[in-house]
């Protein structure tokens, strides 16, 4: 299994994503393991699972918005609802990836010693109707 490049920071900036998104949704939320998808949310009987991308972006200039693809197989394997979040400065996008419609092509990041996924199949989201922002304060 390749090393984790997530800091303590990123980690603060997805737990501080999540949890505007439930308090949003009156949603509650559960950190999952550290090589599964980022969070596990509830509301009521209802359960859907969430990956937090970080975007160091606004929100108008945030597209297209990169995913990698074994996320979303990830997402789609676990059989729920899914969504991916993605946390820019000023608000966060995100999209139920049932509905989304993505272009794939290999790309990533320049690769850094240790990193299996730093050049891996991608997927990149461009502006659509299915994708929805919610502000920041």
């Amino acid at each position: 299994m390749s090393k984790t490049f997530e800091t303590e920071e990123d980690l603060k900036r997805e737990h501080l994503a999540i949890a505007l998104f439930c308090k949003k949704f009156l949603a509650k939320w559960e950190k999952l393991e550290k090589y599964d998808i980022d969070y596990k949310i509830t509301r009521g009987d209802r359960v859907c699972y969430v990956e937090v991308k970080g975007r160091n972006r606004t929100v108008l200039d945030a597209y297209p918005l990169p995913l990698a693809a074994r996320k979303m197989v990830k997402l789609v394997d676990k059989g729920e609802q899914s969504i991916v979040i993605w946390d820019c400065y000023d608000g966060l996008i995100y999209g139920n990836t049932k509905n989304l419609i993505a272009k794939a092509t290999i790309g990533g990041r320049k690769p850094r010693p240790g990193s299996a996924n730093d050049k891996e199949l991608m997927l990149y989201y461009y502006e659509q109707d299915e994708l929805y922002t919610i502000k920041k304060d």
